[in-house]
């Protein structure tokens, strides 16, 4: 049977689709907007932001009683804190450009190395994420396994100490057997507060009203501090040095030979020997872990031995001569540093510094005591609390 025409014209017709205005879907835009304004806010304020983040970190180092009472709740606002400075530090190099202190300034050798590889390898990018992650959390879970006891601390500390040698050995293998830098994501360069706004202007921002100009709040800069716009042209020039600081002017802008190097080639490859002593230094940790964790005394000096061990003979077998470059010697010099932890783990702690801290705290007033004899308990209880 045939329907009337007029069926299509009005009843049978398709009715235009209504956008529906969902609460749900409203609700879930918001948070990307809100990510959007909070790493704006970082930008403009990314001197205010650093020191912000310094103090919240030094205060969890202070707090008397931290380790004791409330470890836990302690350490996930220091593991916060770190893990936010992560996230920064992300939003700080995807807005280089916009900040005038960081685009003019010359990288470091290890910026350069790194950003190099984070932005020509995503598995580079997400293994040196991860291994970031993990240091900054394992005293953490390492805390939270000792109160199911002492079996299941050891069994999450040496999962923690595999997972980081797997991020490292793959780090290695990603860089065509080159050494590990640490850390293997780059490091926010220090942002001077004359090139930022004020706190104030800061505050008033993020409460969502309008700063105050410089020429009304009396922090006008001088003459030789303004950018010049060229009247024809519109190209706006740096500004001038101190007229008293010229030498350090110039020295900044002096480029090395490392300066204008290709990143790739701030480390060289390792050579056979110097690959050796690569993995013998990653795998020194989990090796000291495994033995510390079969030893039944405290004072046994078989881990500490054998962990000392490894990390000689690494040194021994590295890389040296004129093969070796700035950054890599950088490098090795972090890594003789970290090697003073030995002195705070295992038998050497229990039979040497344990009784030379303990005669220190004695001589201390009590409130730098009561912090010592905290850091005390850390030491003795926790293997990660002194891990490099």
């Amino acid at each position: 049977m045939s329907l009337p025409a007029d069926h299509f014209a009005s009843g049978g017709a398709s009715r235009p689709h209504r956008k529906s205005n969902n609460p749900i879907q409203s609700m879930l835009s918001m948070p990307p907007q809100w990510l959007h304004m909070y790493g704006d806010f970082i930008t403009k304020n990314a001197h205010q932001v650093s020191q912000i983040e310094s103090a919240l970190r030094s205060l969890t180092y202070i707090i008397p009683g931290r380790f004791r009472d409330a470890e836990i709740a302690s350490e996930t606002l220091h593991s916060g804190i770190q893990l936010l400075s992560l996230y920064h530090d992300a939003v700080l190099r995807g807005a280089i450009t916009r900040i005038p202190a960081l685009a003019s300034k010359i990288p470091s050798p290890h910026s350069r190395y790194t950003r190099f590889w984070a932005a020509k390898s995503r598995l580079y990018r997400r293994i040196a994420l991860l291994l970031q992650i993990v240091q900054y959390t394992e005293l953490l879970w390492e805390m939270a396994a000792k109160r199911k006891g002492e079996k299941v601390r050891w069994r999450v500390v040496i999962i923690l100490e595999v997972i980081k040698a797997v991020c490292r050995l793959l780090l290695m293998q990603v860089t065509n057997s080159r050494p590990l830098v640490t850390p293997a994501l780059p490091e926010r360069d220090p942002i001077p507060p004359d090139v930022e706004t004020s706190d104030d202007d800061a505050l008033k921002e993020l409460m969502g009203e309008d700063p105050v100009p410089e020429e009304a709040n009396g922090s006008a800069k001088a003459a030789h501090e303004k950018e010049w716009n060229m009247p024809r042209t519109g190209t706006s020039l740096p500004s001038l040095p101190n007229p008293s600081d010229i030498s350090s002017y110039l020295m900044g802008r002096v480029l090395t030979a490392d300066d204008i190097k290709p990143a790739a080639k701030l480390l060289n490859t390792l050579s056979r020997s110097g690959q050796t002593a690569e993995i013998l230094h990653i795998l020194s940790p989990l090796v000291y872990a495994v033995a510390l964790s079969q030893s039944k005394n405290k004072k046994s000096w078989t881990p500490w031995i054998i962990g000392l061990s490894m990390e000689y003979a690494a040194r021994q077998l590295r890389d040296r001569g004129l093969r070796s470059t700035a950054l890599e010697n950088e490098e090795w010099g972090k890594r003789y540093w970290a090697a003073g932890w030995w002195t705070m783990r295992g038998a050497f702690y229990e039979n040497f510094t344990k009784g030379l801290i303990a005669g220190v705290r004695r001589r201390m007033p009590s409130l730098v005591a009561g912090i010592l004899e905290d850091y005390e308990y850390l030491w003795e209880n926790y293997y990660f609390s002194t891990s490099a």
